[in-house]
């Protein structure tokens, strides 16, 4: 027998759980971040409404910045979820981190680890590869640009001091700072970052470039080994 069962759609449920008449009335402010996914994801399937599926997509990926981090492919193994809604969502996604750059001043200033946060931990979050970044900076601390060297699991063994100079040699920068995302989740740093910062530190003194900091950013949390380990700098 045919099977009668209807997919759930936000018009089934009741008007006042509608996420859409909610952001009409009461402004988008007021929605929670599964209603706004839910107005994207528009149906659910026949066992669970749009809000349902926006939450269970938000609590098994992470929130919005796992999601960012997820490709196509990992959105669609959601039932429920096929190109159309998958490519919707990375859409929407994608257009909240250009507006948020946007209003940016072109002058960014790098003093503390919470500066490189804002900087660079929106698009480090969404990388599902550990990476290490290097930022160029003026005297001022001014930022200049930002160098991806590694991509990958890497320690002092295989990170080349070299490498990381290389550009900021070239560009006669005044200092630099170190940053790599965990996609584990765990904002800790290993011996070996230790090790790798105590390596770059030395070689700076030679070249004449300051590393500042070596923030370690994580889905949720990040950590700085200068304010971990000051006795590196002394």
């Amino acid at each position: 027998m045919e099977n009668d069962k209807k997919t759930i759609r936000i018009n089934d449920l009741a008007k006042d759980d509608r996420p859409r008449e909610r952001m009409q009335a009461e402004g988008v402010q007021a929605l929670t971040n599964g209603e706004l996914l839910a107005i994207l994801l528009n149906s659910g399937t026949q066992e669970e409404s749009a809000i349902d599926l926006a939450n269970k997509l938000l609590s098994d990926l992470g929130g919005f910045s796992g999601i960012h981090r997820e490709d196509l492919s990992r959105l669609m193994e959601f039932k429920g979820v096929g190109l159309a809604k998958a490519a919707r969502i990375k859409a929407a996604v994608e257009v909240g981190y250009r507006l948020s750059k946007e209003g940016e001043d072109s002058a960014v200033f790098i003093k503390t680890p919470e500066d490189i946060v804002d900087l660079v931990g929106f698009e480090m979050k969404g990388l599902n590869q550990e990476q290490l970044w290097v930022l160029l900076l003026n005297s001022r601390n001014r930022f200049l640009g930002k160098e991806r060297l590694y991509k990958g699991s890497q320690d002092a063994t295989t990170v080349r001091v070299a490498e990381i100079f290389k550009e900021a040699v070239r560009k006669n920068v005044y200092a630099i700072a170190l940053v790599h995302n965990h996609p584990s989740g765990n904002p800790g740093e290993s011996p070996e970052d230790v090790n790798l910062t105590r390596a770059v530190i030395e070689a700076g003194k030679i070249l004449d470039i300051r590393l500042i900091d070596h923030v370690i950013i994580a889905a949720n949390s990040y950590g700085s080994i200068r304010r971990n380990h000051p006795d590196l700098w002394a």
